[in-house]
């Protein structure tokens, strides 16, 4: 195992660090547990009520996690900043040398505008930074649809024309999608890897400025022992109710959690998988992933690949470091709650798995402790479940009748949870919760007013605390929701049902959630919800009324949904300046450049409507153009004889029936004989019209028109 001189120099003070750190959480547990404890033990613990207690310690811990993460960044903050921070290693403005760095971006079945146009918006702003002989920029598609194939392609090619990205800009289409991202990274590293010392993995909505890729660059320059940078992405370009306060809330309140984390886990820090720098050579040496023993959803190949990456990066002995001063790293967050919620249920199983690492030989205690993180992060959601669900059990088994808690003396106690509680306690151990739930938020609030610069950019004094008690609203009436989204989730994962890798939906199309769509998904949370409240009503009215802030908005969850998923609140909002955000408000260049490219790109038209779902077959069929470019970078096999004569079936099938009958399987494997895309090209031009599909001559009267419009105007 390699160490390196600043392990040994820093490693007394950072066991101080994580000892006061870890001490902090032990201490509030365990006057937490103490306080339940206490409030439990009155006749002795039944079975019932040391699983309560068990379950309390495991939630508060957690809680308390958090709490202590966001307490000692305000400490960190107030004092002026960490002076151990990896951007203080570059003096700003200082001109460090760089090392060659291949900028990835894998993409698949994405919004090809919009992964083009963020691309040419990161050219532009590295091309003015003068440093981009540095740079190459690697598009690496797993896309199994023909059209987004087809226009990926086209839109490569018109990109390197207009900015003269021949030699920097190249994409590459794999015919396997193995392992999805993490083995299309692994695939391009096994190619061109080794000619590249660094490499910038960005998603197909990333955007990092041309001045945060070369600090980035620089600053793996000059740290040798370090492995992996990982930026702090801000949420930027929501446009629904939902997306503005996700983004908000992000932007004001990480700042604090950004600074307790890099205190106490220093070098030893997590990857999030994008907008990080990655030293190529130990990456490929040591972060090739291990494949878990059994069948999915537990076994298999690892979903969530960037905890794992990081994890054995640290075994190898290279540092991981989270520099979130880092300015001009973007990406964009799901634009409505359903779409966060399917997102969560892939990241779901990719953290279970996780479990089966968390004593893998050779982990560092720091990255076991992000796995566990990750573990808890949804596991959590049951057990809070659970947890409220023994307490509602917990009070039919303690009282005789539902009015059983009229019988208790007020002057000496309360009632919660249906049984005698010392007012003393019940109040200390709810104020204490409640400290831990919303201290961070209010300190986050306070340190920024505390600059008023800052606080113009967020709409001002009266606009921010405004925004920020909206937002504490919106987040409670969600976690309940949330909690039942992955309490499902961690079930179904349980009960052996994997996920499928789908498209994920990053910016709002039409004005948000429809009604079926949110009655199919929140129709179970709401009935769970009435039955639950009904119970708990007429169980004890005041635990109903304890239980209301969780019950309520699940009976609420469809219109809250429909609410939250809407563009026009969101715009209408943002007029009004609440849950503005600085990148909203002054955004950089190169988001403005990027919106205007978009709004360019959307205004042309799409293709009429019997021609949209195979555009990119048609255009690779029908268009000189684009079959001469389809062919050029397809990679040349010869088929045998019986796949020959298959093919030419095919053929036949798709100029006679049109692409309607055909499968999307059908549909890519002729897309990847080259043979059969120039033939095909052929005998379209060469074929009578009257033995053509009424598709195909449809399109070709509409081929002028169709090619008058940039080709990266692509519909969404």
């Amino acid at each position: 195992m390699r160490l390196y001189l600043t392990d040994r120099m820093d490693k007394r003070r950072l066991d101080r660090r994580r000892f006061l750190f870890f001490s902090a959480i032990f201490v509030l547990t365990s006057v937490a547990a103490w306080f339940m404890a206490d409030l439990l033990w009155r006749d002795g613990l039944s079975g019932l009520e040391i699983a309560l207690l068990t379950l309390f310690v495991i939630l508060f811990a957690h809680v308390a996690a958090g709490f202590c993460t966001a307490l000692v960044g305000f400490y960190v903050i107030n004092r002026g900043g960490d002076s151990s921070r990896i951007t203080a290693t570059v003096a700003p403005g200082e001109d460090a040398p760089l090392g060659t760095t291949a900028i990835v971006m894998p993409v698949f079945n994405e919004d090809v505008s919009r992964v083009f146009e963020g691309l040419r918006v990161v050219y532009r702003s590295l091309q003015e930074t003068h440093r981009l002989e540095h740079f190459d920029f690697f598009v690496l598609s797993d896309s199994n649809q023909p059209t987004q194939w087809i226009q990926e392609e086209v839109a490569w090619l018109e990109l390197c024309k207009q900015v003269d990205g021949f030699g920097k800009i190249f994409y590459r289409k794999r015919r396997h999608s193995i392992n999805k991202k993490a083995g299309n990274v692994a695939d391009f590293l096994r190619r061109w890897g080794r000619r590249y010392r660094y490499m910038i993995v960005l998603d197909a909505d990333s955007i990092m400025t041309g001045r945060a890729l070369v600090q980035l660059v620089q600053l793996m320059e000059r740290n040798p022992q370090i492995g992996i940078i990982q930026t702090a992405p801000r949420i930027v370009n929501g446009e629904t109710l939902f997306a503005r306060v996700q983004s908000f809330a992000s932007r004001l309140y990480s700042p604090l959690f950004l600074a307790g984390l890099n205190y106490w886990q220093q070098h030893e820090g997590n990857y999030w998988g994008h907008n990080a720098v990655i030293r190529v050579q130990p990456f490929i040496e040591h972060c090739s992933l291990p494949e878990l023993p059994g069948s999915e959803p537990f076994g298999g190949r690892i979903l969530s690949h960037d905890f794992v990456e990081a994890a054995l990066m640290r075994k190898a002995g290279w540092g991981v470091w989270l520099a979130g001063e880092v300015d001009g790293t973007y990406e964009e967050g799901p634009p409505t709650l359903i779409d966060s919620a399917k997102r969560d249920r892939r990241w779901c199983q990719g953290n279970m798995q996780h479990a089966w690492l968390l004593a893998a030989r050779g982990f560092r205690p720091a990255n076991r402790f992000h796995l566990l993180m990750g573990v808890m992060g949804y596991v959590s959601s049951p057990l809070w479940l659970l947890f409220m669900v023994l307490c509602t059990i917990h009070v039919f088994a303690r009282g005789s009748s539902p009015l059983a808690w009229l019988a208790l003396r007020p002057e000496d106690t309360t009632s919660l949870f249906g049984y005698r509680i010392h007012v003393p306690e019940a109040l200390s151990l709810f104020a204490l919760t409640l400290l831990l739930l919303f201290l961070p938020k209010i300190v986050s609030v306070a340190v920024m007013l505390g600059r008023p610069e800052e606080v113009q950019r967020f709409g001002g004094r009266h606009r921010l605390v405004a925004s920020a008690l909206a937002e504490t609203l919106v987040s409670a009436l969600l976690a309940p929701i949330n909690m039942m989204f992955n309490s499902k989730f961690v079930l179904f994962t349980l009960l052996g049902q994997g996920v499928s890798w789908v498209t994920q939906r990053r910016g709002a199309d039409g004005d948000g959630t429809d009604w079926r769509e949110a009655i199919i998904t929140h129709g179970g949370q709401t009935v769970f919800g009435a039955v639950w409240g009904v119970c708990a009503y007429l169980l004890s009215p005041p635990f109903f009324f304890w239980l209301s802030p969780v019950v309520l908005p699940l009976v609420f969850s469809i219109p809250i949904s429909i609410l939250l998923s809407q563009v026009r609140v969101g715009r209408a909002l943002r007029r009004l300046g609440f849950f503005l955000t600085p990148e909203e408000s002054t955004p950089p260049y190169e988001l403005k450049r990027l919106h205007q490219n978009l709004a360019e790109c959307y205004r042309h038209l799409s293709p009429i409507k019997p021609l949209r779902a195979d555009y990119g077959l048609m255009q690779a069929v029908l268009d000189p153009y684009v079959n001469a470019l389809h062919v050029a970078l397809l990679r040349q096999r010869k088929p045998t004889e019986e796949s020959r004569e298959w093919f030419t079936q095919l053929r036949v099938r798709l100029l006679r029936d049109g692409p309607e009958r055909f499968t999307p399987k059908e549909k890519m494997a002729l897309l990847l004989d080259a043979e059969s895309v120039i033939a095909l090209h052929r005998e379209l031009w060469s074929c009578p019209a009257e033995e053509l599909a009424e598709w195909w001559r449809l399109a070709m009267r509409q081929y002028n028109v169709l090619t008058t419009a940039p080709t990266t105007a692509l519909y969404r």
